[in-house]
């Protein structure tokens, strides 16, 4: 049985960004919004003073994005955010337990998944940034510039230079074990070190012990004064491989599965976050004067494909 929701956040407060507002409530009586939105008699939408558990992952947390953002959410609506920093995998475990409302992450295969299983709807693609591979600047396996990430983890491997694996089932370490497989690599050894660690924790370890490691852009740029290690493989933003892609996704738990979810909350949370305002908003918000997300969720030509798991069709056998 899913524990209860405020022992779930307590019990991972350590690692969470937990952004409140003061909470109005509704007053007697009730009218709606032009959008449709439930509101008490003094204006107020009909949620005011709920609160919404987002679990997503770290790098929406170690950029500082979501606590730049939520107060805007948080004030619309008279509400509070409880934004669960986890890995991905941890982030969808915990809303395949029954302990948040939506879950904002960047691992399309595990989304799909999630999604198959009934767990998750009404997905939306957000924003993106990269991958790249940072290490020393003396660059022991000599690797700095290549056009295959590939290649520059084959590399790594055959010089056995030390490399920082963040092992915690997140989307960069799904990234970084599908391109080990798709390198024909096994990585392993005293040179192959797991961390189960987010990827803030993951740089320092590398920066310490002069290590290569898979990073997203946006974290590493909000790091890079505080460490020594540098971007050696770029990814698509900087003209690198598309297999370095990092799009984020956004869905709600899905309320016939979990009924204690806040659905209404969480459909307002993705129409605000994917709203033209809030897409501005993610695209100016920058680090030492870099921007660290592209929003994607404004299209003129949406892709609806981003609705369902890929790959599925109403004529599917899935």
């Amino acid at each position: 049985m899913p524990i209860q929701r405020r022992e779930f956040i307590a019990a991972i407060g350590t690692s969470a960004l937990a952004t409140t507002a003061g909470c109005a409530q509704s007053g007697e009586g009730s009218g709606q919004t032009e959008a449709g939105t439930e509101t008490g008699g003094g204006g107020q939408p009909g949620v005011a003073g709920e609160t919404l558990t987002l679990t997503t992952t770290t790098s929406t947390y170690d950029t500082g994005l979501l606590d730049e953002i939520h107060p805007d959410f948080e004030d619309m609506y008279g509400v509070s955010v409880d934004a669960v920093a986890q890995g991905t995998g941890a982030a969808l475990e915990s809303a395949r337990n029954g302990d948040s409302d939506i879950v904002m992450v960047h691992a399309r295969g595990l989304e799909d998944e999630f999604m198959r299983n009934g767990y998750g709807v009404n997905r939306r693609d957000l924003m993106f940034n990269d991958f790249v591979i940072v290490g020393p600047e003396d660059d022991p396996a000599g690797i700095q510039g290549m056009g295959s990430a590939t290649d520059a983890l084959t590399t790594i491997a055959e010089s056995e230079a030390q490399f920082v694996s963040r092992g915690d089932n997140s989307g960069t370490h799904t990234k970084e074990l599908n391109l080990w497989e798709a390198a024909g690599t096994e990585p392993g050894g005293d040179w192959y070190q797991e961390t189960g660690t987010g990827m803030g924790e993951a740089l320092n370890i590398a920066n310490q012990q002069g290590a290569y490691t898979l990073s997203d852009r946006g974290t590493y740029i909000s790091q890079r004064s505080e460490i020594d290690l540098v971007i050696l493989v770029q990814g698509p933003i900087e003209d690198g491989p598309e297999i370095l892609a990092n799009p984020y996704g956004i869905m709600a738990v899905n309320p016939g599965v979990h009924d204690n979810a806040n659905y209404d909350l969480a459909m307002a949370y993705i129409g605000w976050i994917t709203s033209p305002g809030t897409q501005d908003a993610i695209a100016n918000y920058q680090v030492n004067g870099e921007q660290l997300f592209f929003p994607e969720a404004v299209s003129e030509n949406p892709d609806f494909q981003q609705y369902v798991p890929e790959g599925w069709s109403s004529d599917s056998d899935e």
